[in-house]
Formats: structure tokens, C-alpha cells, sequence
């Protein structure tokens, strides 16, 4: 069948898809188009290539970037942030592979959605990629005078320095050269910061013209848009190209049967002795689903629950303090598997290579448990069932998956036709194969393309690779005669003056835009009925797919202090520790076995108008409907039938707080503007100060301390956690919510009253203080890292101001955060990112940046958004723009078990219907004069302020140089 240019190859109706999918391919330049046709509002079109890198520059990645800085149709700066400014949007975003760069989008308002497309398309095909593009998202030298100082900069160049300052993510990038030294997968696609400025204009131009072709193209749409348009829209698009040979095709890695070691030094803190290291090994291609499909049943067998085997053997070792490893990595055309230890001394890496052997030949030789086999058969199938994509949507997750395929001329359907293989392996188990001991026989214990790679500390690293940038600089100016040294300060002043020029109101209306008339003025309801189990029962019918989500939470308000900082291992030991009834390993089994999962975790918050804070332990599991007997009961046996043993707890916890150290070390670190942020409104709000105290910086401080108590005081730790189990074990003050359809609601009810009833009706006596700030903290901090770039954070409260929250602030909040600090910290700075968020409920308005180069300036960027806006005056597509974008906000796309939570916590917090619309209407009704307003709250907001950043050499010279309390991170 033709049309529109396109001739259908495959059709297939597939229930894992929930409709219909066809393959296309466009007649005249070989384009094919997967199209997925189903009843999903969250439509989703992406375009994705081919972009095998030579070398180690980066150049995918910063075209990437580059060619949504705008195009033919589109001449404005950055089509992307535009849109960004202005749609109602589910994701907007680009991604660089190691062998390909996919361009998608998703929107559940059909004309949007075709805007995103239009623009999409053209960045893609027709990009203005000029040098002064290039220098801005790559990197430059900045010169702003011909005797220096001289800089690097570039956004990808300051984002890859913060991807080198992470070890995990150094291990990870390792890990893959390792295993394929002879394919383009033993670059780095991102760049490597070293690399980075070795490449050219020419080179970078040159990539573009190769590789972006519609011939080396792949076109995805998924949703219940028509399908006639997505042929006419796409046919139309490629009108004027050709066929062209692509030259794109991956290689595949030559199997070695000599294993290879390779140490790789680390920038670590001084004094830093823990090494982390990964054994690897080369599986087989993509393209194998069924095998696919085993080997991610084997990782959860071997890894997926803390007593896993292979997961269990490695901590309880003690060789290291957390497993480290991607696990199966299923996105390159050869899959492999990467397991190993991080915290582990350099000596007993050898060991701990050993043991993981040692552990895969004891379970190929006498067998793996059938429980552990049930369990990761389960596990995998309900997520392929459940299709939880979360916030990304499923037909983004969709095109991720057939592309593993696709992208190496292989069938893109069968990654999605799931159903077929499943069974098939089911069927083998079920006639007693041994499928998963001989899978480990093959793939591990005589598979000899295997390399084993250690990252070792270094502290001097860091400053080795600061001089040799100081060096290499030194050498361009050195090098560089009168004429060059007049044309770099040139060329650093025209970028300036380029990223500071203002798009002309003729670009600017060339970008496809929403009017207000596009915008619901009701906000969708989320079903929710309130009802007593005696305790209060929250309820939400959504459409689940015969899943019900189940939470119950039991408060925690008036604890001790001093018990405050057990909360997160108390939450982790109900689920990882073991029960009377069965050890930690058992339970874990048998949790995956009959459930999508159980977790526990602490719950947080403010709530509206008199700002108290409210804290609860949160129990929550999924289960299908069946398997709801199965979830309660698990509930009952972790609250009520806790683990006796104090041997084996002391044990166990000694596992998980390591665990939790190594966790927390990695990821302060990695998501230091995270760190940040919540430092930041420790010093503001009661719900501010105990994330801080259980997750943030401080955590870290009191999970080393608990450490050391269970070392010298068990008694007294052990002790401290039975304290806090008997304070929080009362139904008195719980709250049940569940999401489901009508039958699964009334089987959860049914249940979790049954389990309300024996829970004690009335818990110990508590002190009832409110939960306040962290006031004693210093308003201006830094925390050092060994990093290369910095995370810089101010925040303050402006309800403590006087500001009353209006919904203007969400409009005016969001054009700063998409305008004015995305050019001034990003463009401008050359960080990868910045924001402004404001807690609606609490009222702290916090800014960050991401992988910064800089620390005053964006400092000094943060302190001058009063006088942007006094001097702002939107006009009225601007004003259109910034409400549409702060409307796509409000009405983020959910599914249903997110849309269920976030009912939850509207009630927890009191914010109603009534409150929502209203702010609705005053975001509709966001006028200039808001705009103008609202520029002395920000200057109040710049003047007292708190100040915390976290990074490496820049902001240890501008906490000296301003007097800031410092102090080292690791």
C-alpha cells in the first residue's frame, strides 16, 4: 500500500502497544517511519540518526545542541528554548548516544503537537549552525582582552567537566571502551573535556552534512493522532531530497578471548584510599529479544533485590561499600553486563573479582534458587505490563526500545512484541530447563571477552588537569601572533554581543504558537473520595490496567530529635532487613514474586496557608488485583513482625548504612544542585530542614556518625531504631490511599482496614513541637569537591517577606527561568543550566545552576532579575507565551498512578479545587503590571538571601575571597 509518498513494509495490530503499528518507508530518499497508532492522548514524535562519532571531541553531542539554536524557518536564537517558553509540552529534549541522537517530542494538545514537530523538523534538516553556534555550545577561547587571562568555555565543554568529575560516570564511560576497543563505542560520543578542543568548525559542519539526511533517518510517532497527517506532514517535509547512501553502520566488535585490565586514575579528595572497579563482559547483539528478555531476568536474579546473590555476596563481603556497574546495558547494537564494587581498597580488588566468579560458578553448578527465579519472572513482566514510564513518556520509551533494534537495520518491532518471548521462556522453565545457570555458563563463566577496569584515586588529578588546560591555553596565546590575538578578542566580543542581541519581533513571530483561546480554563479534576477505614481512606478510580496502588501512612510528627536522622534507615530496614518470618533475601523473593514492589520512605511537606509541616512514614506497594492479599500481608509482616535477631540486624544495618554513604557521596556530588537546593530551604521552612537532615549534607555527616555508633555502641543504635518503630507502629492519625479501578479500590480497602485494626489504636505519648528551620545554619556556605565545575545556589523566603502568593509569580517565575537565567548563567555563563522555583506552599524561592563554570557571575545574574524585570515589558506575545508555558506547568501530563499521588498530596496539603482554579485564572489573567510588581519582591529576596555553593577550585577562591563558612564535601 502507498500513500503520501510512503509504502507500507510492516503492519501489525500488537496488544503490547495497545494498537496498531506500521512501518513506512518514503519512496524517494528510503526514510522509514514507525507508526504507532493507539488511543494515548501524551502523542509523541520523534527523529533519530545515525551519528557514529571518529573520535573523542564530542562532535555529536554538540550538534546536538547546536542545531535547536535555529533554523532556516526558524530564524531565532533558540527555537527550542522558545518553545520551552511557550507550549504545553510533555517533554522537549534531544539525546546523544553513543551511536545515535534522537530529537523528541510529546504534547497531548494536537495543534501543539504539530508546532513541536514543525520546528523539530526544520532544526534537524536545516539548522543556522553558525561558527558563533558552534564556539557557544561547544567551546571557544574567551578573550575578552589580547593579554589575557584566557578561558575555555562552551556549554557541552563545562557540561562534560562535570561528567569527568564524577567517578561513577568515569567507571560507566570506562566500562564500555573497555569491552569494544575496536569500534566506535571506544569513543566517548559526549567528549571527552581534553578532547573537546581539537575540534573544528569544518569537522563539526562536515558531521552535519554526513549524517543528517533524511536516508540515515528514522522517523517514530505514537498516540491518537491521525495517521493520514503524520504521512502527509512527514512526505512534505522531505520534499527536494534525494536518496543517498547513509555510511552510518555500526560495527560489530570482534569477539577476544584474552581478558584485558585497565587502571584509570580519578580526581579524589586528599586522602581519598577507595578505588571502585567494574568486570564486564560482551554479550550478544540487540537484536536477539528473547535473549534480551533472559538476560534482564538474569540481572534481576543476580542483582535486582539486596539479597540477591550475586548483589549479596559483594556487600556482605565487606571488601567494598555499595555494588557499582550499569548492569545490562541493552542500548548499544552488542549488549553487555558490568557489575562491581565502589569504596573498595586497591588491594582487595582482586578479591572481590574473584568472589563475583566464584558466586556465578556456585549458582551455574548447583542452581538458583526457584524463588529468585520466580521472583525476576515476575518482576520483569509486571513492569513490561505495567508500562510505568513515569514522567517520560510511553511512546518515547517506545521509540528508545524499537530503535535498539531499528537502528542496525533490524526489525523495530519485535523489541515492542515482548508477549511472544516472555512466553517462550516461561514455557522453558516450566519443562525444567536450566535457562538461567546455562545463560551464566555462556555469558560470564566461558566468555572470555571480559575486561575488568579499576578507577583508582588520584588527588592530585584535579589539579593536573587544571594546569594542563592553564598549559594549553598558555600555549595558544603564546603561539598566537598580533593578528590572531586581535581576531580571537573579535570573535569573543561579536559571541557576546550575539548571545546579548535581542531575536527581532519578525523571528520571534515565526515560531508557531498557542493563544490563550487554545487554553482550558477548568483544571482536570483527579477523582478522589474520602471515606474512614475507622482511620482516613483516600480514593482514586482511575484506569490502572487491573493495578492497584496502595499507601499508607502513618504519621510522624513530634519525634525526638535525636531520632529524627534514623528515618531513612528505619524506612530502607522495613523492606531490606528481614522479618521474624523471613530473612532479608527471603523477603525480598518473595515481595517480587507477588507484588510490583513495596517501599518505604519518608513523606514531606507544608501545607497551605498556616505553613506547618507535615511528616509521614510511607508505605507503598503495587499489586495486581489477584496479588492484593499477597501485598497486605507483606505490609503486616514488615510493621508487625520485625526481625528479633540482633546479631543479623547489626549486620545488616552495617551493609546499609555503607550502602547509604556511598549513595549519598555519589550523588551530593553528581546532583550538587540538588545538594544545594536543599540546603538551601533547610533555612526556610520545618519541611526544608528535615530533608536536609535526611537526605542532604547534613544526612551525610549523621549517616558517618551511625556508622561509627554501630561499631562502638550497637546497643544504643539498636535500641534508638525499636524506639522509633514503636513511636511510628499506631493506626491513630494514618491515612490509606489507594488507586485503582472500582473492584481493586474495594479489595484494598477491605484489606487495609483489616490491617488498620491491628495495628495499636494509640501510639506513645509524643511532644507535639512543630518541626522549624534549620536557623542556626550559615547564610552564605560553600562545599568543596574535587569537581571541575560548580553548583550555585539563593534562595530566600518571600512569604517571610510579605509576599501573598498570586499565580503570576508561576508566569513571571517561568519566563526568568526559560529567558532571562537560561542566557545569562547558560548561554552567557556557559553552564549547563539554571533555575528559579518557588515553593508555592512554603514560600522559598530558590535559584541554581547546573555544571557551572562560574560562581560570582551567576551569583551576580541571580541578584539582577529585579532589575530585568523593571526594565521588562512584555508585550503581548511574550505575555501569551510566558502564560501558556507556566498553563503546560499546571497541567503536566500524569499517568494514572502519578495522578493518584499527586491527589494525595494536594489533600495533605490542602491545596483544593477551589484554590487551584483560582490560581488559574490569576495565571490567565497575568498581566505587565505583575511583571513590574514583582521585581521588589526579588530585590527584597536578593538582599537577604542565603548563599550555598558547591564545587571545586572557583568556589573555594570565592569563599575565601568573600569569607563564606567552608567546608570539604568528601
Amino acid at each position: 500500500m502507498d500513500k503520501h509518498g510512503f509504502t507500507l513494509l510492516t503492519e501489525r495490530d500488537m496488544a503490547e502497544v495497545g494498537g496498531t503499528a506500521r512501518l513506512w518507508q518514503h519512496k524517494i530518499t528510503g526514510a522509514q517511519l514507525l507508526s504507532v497508532v493507539n488511543a494515548d492522548e501524551n502523542k509523541c514524535f520523534g527523529v533519530s540518526f545515525r551519528t557514529p562519532p571518529t573520535d573523542s571531541t564530542g562532535v555529536a553531542h554538540i550538534l546536538e545542541h547546536s542545531v535547536l539554536c535555529g533554523s532556516d524557518k526558524y530564524p531565532v536564537k533558540e527555537p527550542f528554548v522558545e518553545l520551552l517558553k511557550g507550549s504545553l509540552q510533555t517533554f522537549l529534549n534531544a539525546f546523544t548516544f553513543p551511536d545515535k541522537t534522537c530529537y523528541p517530542v510529546a504534547s497531548a494538545n494536537l495543534r501543539d503537537f504539530y508546532n513541536l514537530i514543525d520546528v523539530y523538523i526544520d532544526a534537524v534538516f536545516h539548522p543556522r549552525i553558525s561558527e558563533d553556534i558552534f564556539r557557544q555550545e561547544g567551546w571557544h577561547v574567551e578573550a575578552e582582552n589580547a593579554d589575557g587571562p584566557w578561558t575555555y568555555k562552551g556549554v557541552v565543554y563545562n557540561e562534560m567537566k562535570g561528567v569527568y568529575s564524577s567517578p561513577d560516570s568515569v567507571l560507566a564511560e570506562q566500562s564500555q571502551q573497555a569491552l569494544f576497543p575496536d569500534t566506535l563505542y571506544s569513543l566517548d560520543s559526549g567528549g571527552n573535556p581534553e578532547r573537546i578542543p581539537d575540534l573544528t568548525y569544518q569537522a563539526f559542519h562536515d558531521f552535519h552534512s554526513r549524517y543528517y539526511h533524511p536516508s540515515n533517518a528514522r522517523f517514530f510517532f505514537w498516540g491518537d493522532d491521525p495517521e493520514d497527517e503524520r504521512l502527509r506532514l512527514l512526505d512534505a517535509a522531505l520534499a527536494g531530497y534525494t536518496a543517498r547512501p547513509a555510511d552510518s553502520a555500526v560495527p560489530l566488535q570482534p569477539r577476544r578471548d584474552v581478558p584485558r585490565q585497565i587502571e584509570v586514575p580519578y580526581a579524589a579528595a586528599e586522602g581519598e584510599q577507595r578505588a571502585l572497579f567494574t568486570v564486564n563482559w560482551l554479550l550478544g547483539e540487540r537484536g536477539d529479544v528473547g535473549q534480551a528478555l533472559l538476560m534482564e531476568m538474569l540481572e534481576h536474579i543476580l542483582e535486582g533485590l539486596p539479597g540477591s546473590p550475586l548483589r549479596k555476596a559483594l556487600i556482605g563481603s565487606g571488601l567494598g561499600e555499595d555494588t557499582t556497574g550499569c548492569g545490562l546495558e541493552t542500548d548499544l547494537r552488542q549488549m553487555y553486563y558490568s557489575t562491581g564494587l565502589k569504596g573498595v581498597a586497591p588491594d582487595d580488588v582482586q578479591q572481590a573479582e574473584l568472589l563475583i566468579f566464584d558466586t556465578l560458578a556456585r549458582l551455574a553448578e548447583e542452581g538458583i534458587d526457584p524463588a529468585a527465579v520466580e521472583a525476576a519472572v515476575n518482576s520483569v513482566e509486571f513492569a513490561y505490563r505495567e508500562n510505568n514510564s513515569g514522567r517520560f513518556p510511553r511512546g518515547l520509551a517506545a521509540m528508545i526500545q524499537a530503535l535498539s533494534t531499528w537502528l542496525y537495520d533490524g526489525d523495530p518491532l519485535a523489541p515492542l512484541a515482548w508477549e511472544g518471548p516472555l512466553t517462550a521462556i516461561k514455557e522453558r522453565l516450566a519443562k525444567g530447563e536450566k535457562v538461567f545457570e546455562e545463560a551464566i555458563r555462556q555469558w560470564f563463566l566461558n566468555n572470555e571477552h571480559r575486561a575488568t577496569v579499576v578507577l583508582l584515586p588520584d588527588a592530585g588529578l584535579g589539579k593536573v588537569r587544571e594546569e594542563a588546560e592553564s598549559a594549553r591555553l598558555a600555549d595558544v596565546q603564546a603561539e598566537a601572533g598580533p593578528e590572531r590575538r586581535a581576531a580571537l578578542v573579535e570573535e569573543t566580543l561579536r559571541l557576546q554581543e550575539a548571545q546579548t542581541a535581542p531575536d527581532s519581533p519578525e523571528a520571534l513571530a515565526t515560531i508557531p504558537a498557542l493563544g490563550l483561546g487554545d487554553l482550558p480554563r477548568r483544571n482536570a479534576a483527579i477523582p478522589r473520595a474520602e471515606s474512614r477505614l475507622p482511620e482516613v481512606c483516600l480514593s482514586h478510580e482511575l484506569p490502572t490496567r487491573g493495578i492497584a496502588y496502595a499507601n499508607l501512612l502513618l504519621p510522624l510528627k513530634g519525634l525526638p530529635e535525636r531520632l529524627v536522622p534514623l528515618l531513612p534507615l528505619f524506612a530502607r530496614s522495613l523492606t531490606e532487613l528481614g522479618t521474624a518470618r523471613r530473612d532479608f533475601t527471603e523477603l525480598g523473593a518473595y515481595m517480587a514474586a507477588k507484588t510490583g514492589g513495596v517501599g518505604a520512605d519518608t513523606l514531606l511537606g507544608t501545607t497551605r496557608g498556616e505553613r506547618r509541616t507535615f511528616s509521614y512514614l510511607s508505605l507503598a506497594g503495587k499489586a495486581v488485583y489477584d496479588k492484593i492479599p499477597d501485598l497486605f500481608g507483606i505490609f503486616h509482616e514488615i510493621l508487625l513482625e520485625p526481625l528479633r535477631d540482633p546479631a543479623v540486624a547489626r549486620e545488616r544495618l552495617r551493609q546499609m548504612l555503607l550502602e547509604g554513604k556511598a549513595r549519598l557521596e555519589h550523588g551530593l556530588q553528581a546532583a550538587g544542585h540538588t545538594a544545594v537546593g536543599t540546603r538551601l530551604r533547610a533555612h526556610f521552612t520545618g519541611a526544608g530542614a528535615l530533608a536536609e537532615r535526611t537526605g542532604g549534607v547534613s544526612y551525610l555527616a549523621s549517616i558517618r556518625g551511625l556508622l561509627e555508633q554501630l561499631e562502638t555502641q550497637p546497643e544504643a543504635l539498636l535500641a534508638d531504631l525499636e524506639e522509633l518503630r514503636t513511636l511510628v507502629m499506631s493506626a491513630s492519625g494514618a491515612v490509606f490511599d489507594c488507586t485503582a479501578e472500582a473492584g481493586g479500590l474495594a479489595l484494598a480497602q477491605d484489606r487495609a482496614r483489616a490491617l488498620l485494626a491491628e495495628l495499636p489504636s494509640n501510639g506513645p505519648e509524643r511532644t507535639d513541637h512543630e518541626t522549624g528551620p534549620m536557623r542556626d545554619l550559615p547564610m552564605a556556605e560553600a562545599f568543596l569537591a574535587p569537581a571541575q565545575i560548580n553548583y550555585v545556589g539563593k534562595a530566600a523566603n518571600i512569604y517571610d517577606q510579605g509576599y501573598v502568593y498570586h499565580g503570576s509569580a508561576s508566569v513571571i517565575l517561568r519566563y526568568l527561568r526559560m529567558g532571562y537565567l537560561w542566557e545569562q548563567v547558560r548561554v552567557r555563563g556557559g553552564a549547563y543550566g539554571a533555575f528559579c522555583m518557588l515553593d508555592r506552599l512554603g514560600g522559598t524561592l530558590v535559584c541554581a545552576s547546573y555544571r557551572d563554570p562560574n560562581v560570582d557571575q551567576t551569583l551576580a545574574a541571580y541578584d539582577g532579575m529585579a532589575d530585568f524585570l523593571r526594565g521588562f515589558k512584555p508585550d503581548k506575545a511574550q505575555l501569551t507565551q510566558a502564560i501558556v508555558g507556566a498553563v503546560g506547568d499546571l497541567d503536566s501530563y500524569l499517568l494514572p498512578d502519578a495522578k493518584g499521588a499527586q491527589s494525595l498530596a494536594r489533600w495533605l496539603t490542602g491545596d483544593t479545587d477551589e484554590i487551584r482554579q483560582r490560581m488559574r485564572e490569576e495565571i490567565l489573567g497575568t498581566t505587565e503590571r505583575h511583571f513590574s510588581e514583582f521585581a521588589d519582591v526579588l530585590a527584597e529576596a536578593a538582599r537577604q538571601g542565603a548563599v550555598c555553593v558547591l564545587g571545586g577550585p572557583k568556589t573555594k577562591e570565592a569563599a575565601e575571597a568573600h569569607g563564606w563558612a567552608a567546608q570539604n564535601l568528601l
